[in-house]
């Protein structure tokens, strides 16, 4: 009797409390990309804060700068993308037994 009701207790909470019509992985792929995004930006500038005399970097700085203009995008990971099949191992040769 005790499982049937921590059972239902269970489900009716799960019920309740579970999400409907929410997309977590969209949102969790949008929190990501603007945390990566305003982390990127952070580290800029606190790179472009710095006072540099010498002209490596005065020029690093420039291309910092320019590269970091445009955020890149974030696709999934490689292990979710991929199409090839498994890699099946070679047979054992007939003297190893």
């Amino acid at each position: 009797m005790f499982l049937l009701r921590s059972a239902f207790w269970l489900t009716l909470a799960f019920i309740l409390l579970a999400p409907h019509d929410v997309d977590l992985r969209q949102k969790a792929e949008a929190l990501s990309s603007q945390a990566v995004a305003a982390g990127q930006d952070l580290i800029v500038a606190q790179i472009l804060a710095t006072e540099c005399a010498s002209i490596e970097c005065v020029g690093g700085k420039a291309m910092l700068a320019a590269v970091t203009t445009k955020h890149p995008s974030i696709d999934r990971p490689m292990q979710d993308t991929s199409i090839t099949p498994v890699p099946i191992p070679r047979p054992r040769p007939d003297w190893m037994g």
